[in-house]
């Protein structure tokens, strides 16, 4: 039978987005359906997205070779994107990483050094007295070393991101449905999708839902994902503060335990005209298996007590920010047992999964999405694309 579309992408987030743009520039019959962020996002009772932000760390000094290329991939392509697009989404600031001195292959940090060689990087290692003066904002442990990579690193603003995809998909002939999908059923010739009380039909479906892929009857069968809560803590900085701190990096402070780390991205001015800056961790182990429970996590203000823990830890690494107004907001994070993304097929023929950020993948999600478009074409990911690592696990 005649479908509607070729292919329907399912999720209008960033993996989604980009998957929308390289495919668009395949084959024609594309669509992304999803719908946009709510106006009031404490009265929303749908599904959600976790890009919906003005800030992102990106670099490529990673201490995984599989992270650290699907980066580098990205990065490759931003300034094309911004320049297609006309939409500016990526702030050169660099990236700091913080820490205990790197003995090469052990902990995060040594294997990163190991990796970035591999991979030609430019990272800087600073002593831990060159640190601190090269960073003054910050009051790091007098024994932390840096390694700073300067260029092809700093943050990336994820809803304008979306933004840029979107429009490149859409000047390529991809058709943006603004509805939640609330099924997809494989009925053997086709796939039928429901979504906005409407039903269209495509001949393969790729479901980029992040968090909530294991709902709505999206997939054949569930994946194995944990999604998880991330509280996130705002400074509002005044004149003072941004004398002091608009030059600053993205950074990454680790502490005696590598999973005892916070990020942290430099002022940056959001939608309600006031100038933050913004910091995270990933200690929280609140986990969601209810649309119920994880719209409600969208709903709240995140957890009280781990933004208490963030503003403390910020107040003592950088301690100019002593004053200022601090706010906080909920994030989610989606996990995987491999802790690689999953980009494949389902049980399905015609069904396939784009799904698993594990806390960093915002700023590989052009080279994701590139991959989700990979499989929607050729049906399979070669080693080159790293088919083994992404390979799906379900229930």
């Amino acid at each position: 039978m005649a479908v509607d579309f070729k292919v329907i992408i399912v999720g209008r987030g960033m993996m989604g987005s980009a998957a929308a743009r390289h495919l668009s520039g395949m084959i024609e019959g594309v669509a992304l359906i999803g719908p946009g962020e709510p106006a009031e996002r404490k009265r929303h009772h749908g599904v959600f997205a976790s890009h919906y932000d003005e800030a992102r760390i990106t670099r490529s000094f990673d201490d995984n070779m599989v992270w650290a290329t699907l980066a580098a991939r990205s990065l490759d392509r931003y300034r094309q994107i911004e320049a297609k697009s006309g939409v500016s989404f990526f702030s050169e600031a660099g990236c700091l990483f913080a820490g205990p001195p790197a003995r090469p292959g052990e902990g995060y940090l040594g294997r990163a050094l190991q990796v970035s060689e591999t991979l030609g990087l430019d990272v800087e290692t600073l002593a831990p007295v060159a640190l601190r003066e090269r960073f003054p904002q910050f009051s790091f442990n007098c024994s932390f070393s840096g390694y700073f990579e300067a260029q092809r690193a700093g943050h990336i603003n994820p809803r304008a991101l979306v933004r840029a995809q979107t429009k490149l998909a859409e000047q390529a002939g991809m058709t943006a449905i603004d509805a939640t999908v609330t099924s997809v059923c494989d009925r053997g010739a086709f796939v039928e999708v429901r979504a906005g009380g409407k039903t269209y039909s495509a001949a393969r479906v790729l479901v980029a839902a992040g968090g909530f892929s294991n709902f709505n009857d999206l997939l054949p069968a569930p994946i194995d994902i944990r999604v998880a809560a991330r509280t996130v803590a705002f400074f509002e900085l005044g004149e003072r503060e941004m004398t002091i701190f608009s030059e600053m990096p993205s950074t990454i402070v680790f502490g005696d335990r590598d999973e005892d780390h916070v990020y942290i991205l430099p002022p940056v001015r959001y939608p309600d005209g006031r100038t933050y800056l913004k910091l995270g961790g990933d200690l929280e182990v609140r986990s969601f298996d209810t649309l119920e429970d994880i719209g409600a996590w969208f709903r709240s203000n995140g957890d009280p007590l781990e933004r208490d823990n963030l503003v403390s830890t910020a107040l003592k690494l950088m301690p100019a920010l002593a004053g200022c107004p601090t706010t906080s907001a909920p994030c989610v994070s989606t996990f995987t047992t491999t802790a690689y993304p999953y980009v494949g097929y389902t049980d399905s023929p015609r069904i396939a999964v784009l799904a698993g950020g594990n806390f960093v993948a915002a700023k590989s999600s052009d080279e994701l999405g590139r991959l989700g478009a990979v499989i929607m074409t050729k049906g399979w990911l070669g080693a080159e694309d790293f088919g083994r690592e992404l390979t799906p696990v379900f229930r």
